[in-house]
């Protein structure tokens, strides 16, 4: 016979297969030339429309850079570059990569600090490529900016969040302040608790950029406990950690069920919760990260 202490552990049903469906409807995908160029037709794989970010990894050519751009935007897709601020030299580079995706028909943009060690000339953070006014005037529409839920070693190297809430602040007054569409892209994480603990706090600051939350596409435990450590997941990291000591499931592919349904639980109870869109990282390759999207979405719309 159950007491009520089974009735107090138990844990909440997860969300149903709709719910989860429903909130990852509109997602993102990023790729890299590399990547991309494994993909025969994006197409096959994707729903028209699909917002793809295009990551500049240090030392990738431009020419490959503005070859996969060209490449989506002409199969259809919404393609928004990173620009990381690191690796560009001054304000004439950036005027040169700007009208550079331009010609090819991009319109949207990633501004990050990138994940370079020292600067490479004059810029070293997000805002001072925003400040140039150079996105605006070649008629880019969206500009997005980098989020860490659980931190970022590099901004706040002794832990804690204060100097990344404060280029958050800058980040947000600047959308107040100009015409500018934007969001924060996140870095992944493991389960949904730091997640909404994060826009929580984000939200008690005034901060009113909406979130599209990064998402870890299925891949193999030790791929994805690597990917982790080089990408400075913070506490979530227990979530693998605990896989990990399972034997059960040591040598089961990882998927982001768990943590999806508990951010779309979230969601359906607090409408407000500024999570708007899911971005996946297809960590075990995009095929793979695209195929369980489609199992778990229902029939694709095109977006607006």
């Amino acid at each position: 016979m159950a007491s009520i202490l089974d009735f107090v552990r138990r844990k909440p049903a997860p969300a149903a297969p709709l719910a989860v469906a429903g909130f990852i409807e509109d997602f993102s995908i990023e790729v890299m030339p590399r990547t991309a160029s494994q993909i025969a037709d994006f197409r096959a794989i994707l729903p028209a429309g699909t917002r793809v970010y295009l990551a500049h990894i240090d030392g990738t050519p431009m020419a490959d850079m503005l070859a996969t751009a060209r490449r989506l935007t002409d199969e259809g897709f919404a393609v928004m570059p990173h620009f990381p601020a690191r690796g560009i030299a001054d304000r004439a580079e950036l005027a040169r990569r700007i009208a550079a995706y331009a010609d090819v028909g991009v319109t949207r943009a990633l501004v990050l600090a990138g994940g370079m060690d020292r600067p490479s000339g004059a810029f070293h953070e997000a805002m001072q490529l925003l400040e140039t006014g150079l996105f605006d005037r070649a008629g880019f529409t969206r500009l997005h900016v980098a989020g860490h839920p659980e931190g970022n070693r590099d901004i706040d190297p002794n832990g804690g969040e204060a100097n990344v809430m404060a280029a958050l602040a800058r980040k947000d007054a600047f959308q107040r302040e100009t015409d500018a569409r934007m969001a924060i892209v996140t870095q992944f994480a493991f389960e949904a608790a730091p997640i909404i603990d994060w826009t929580d706090r984000m939200r008690a600051a005034g901060l009113t950029l909406p979130v599209h939350i990064g998402i870890a596409g299925p891949a193999k435990l030790q791929t994805m406990l690597k990917y982790a450590m080089m990408c400075g997941v913070g506490p979530s990291l227990r979530v693998l950690q605990r896989r990990a000591a399972d034997l059960t499931k040591l040598m089961l592919p990882f998927e982001p069920a768990e943590i999806l349904a508990d951010l779309a639980r979230h969601k359906a109870a607090n409408p407000d919760f500024p999570v708007e869109r899911v971005h996946f990282f297809p960590l075990g390759g995009i095929g793979a990260t695209t195929d369980w999207v489609s199992n778990a979405r229902p029939a694709a719309r095109r977006r607006a």
